[in-house]
């Protein structure tokens, strides 16, 4: 009697850690992502996606361009509006990578001449979505990306990499924790250096060491409520950012 007990007292607990267990992505979100793959194979650096709309654009004073990836391109298509009134552009790209960006840099951000970019990058390069990338790797993408709007006298702010849980699915196994914290002590080392501003949006969201599971839709994006906590950061680091631009002219 006692070691059938102990045997459905394990069974229990297994099925109670089954039951917890974040779930595998369905067959249906694998047929979503390797149909992205396929248009990405079609556009690489995603050139078309915001060309017709940058033709669009008439000049404006002060403009931002927040360059990004599918964190960026989500904000505003919810409750948690994109900056509504102000001459911000979102140019994120869902599973952009830091070396795409630099690809599309002239066409998105150079050519509409703003006067600040918020450079939101790393993440899919971390979670190998366009294949494996070491840290020095990205980094040069990221350092051309400065250099490039420095010479273009177009201020800078460097975002950090947002966190992500295994609160819904398995996420960290894609984006380890470590390999968020170590690019994100990178990017404020980097920025300090080149007198850049770092956008810390991972330390608004982060619960210890983990994305705060109130504030994500599914363990890596975030939800209405993250881009609530987010816009105000963001105008903090463009106000900063502006200051400086003022500040250099002669």
């Amino acid at each position: 009697m006692i070691r059938l007990a102990g045997v459905l007292a394990l069974l229990g607990a297994a099925g109670l850690m089954a039951q917890n267990a974040p779930a595998e992505p369905t067959r249906a979100q694998l047929e979503q992502e390797l149909d992205a793959y396929r248009r990405i194979l079609l556009d690489w650096g995603g050139l078309t996606h915001y060309g017709s709309e940058n033709a669009e654009l008439r000049p404006a004073d002060k403009r931002v361009v927040f360059l990004g990836d599918e964190i960026t391109e989500r904000w505003g298509q919810g409750t948690a509006k994109f900056f509504p009134g102000k001459p911000y552009l979102n140019r994120g790209i869902t599973r952009q990578t830091a070396a795409q960006m630099l690809v599309r840099f002239r066409q998105d951000v150079l050519s509409l001449k703003p006067k600040v970019v918020i450079i939101a990058a790393g993440t899919n390069d971390l979670g190998s979505v366009m294949g494996p990338s070491t840290e020095g790797t990205m980094a040069e993408h990221f350092m051309s990306m400065v250099d490039l709007a420095l010479a273009h006298n177009i201020r800078v702010v460097l975002a950090s990499v947002t966190p992500v849980c295994d609160c819904f699915v398995k996420q960290t196994a894609r984006r380890p924790i470590g390999k968020i914290i170590s690019l994100n002590n990178w990017l404020k080392s980097y920025a300090a250096e080149r007198g850049l501003v770092y956008l810390d949006y991972y330390s608004a969201l982060v619960e210890g060491r983990a994305m705060n599971r109130a504030l994500t839709v599914d363990g890596f994006l975030p939800n209405d409520a993250a881009y609530e906590k987010m816009a105000p950061l963001a105008e903090k680091a463009i106000t900063q950012a502006l200051a400086q631009a003022e500040g250099s002219r002669p």
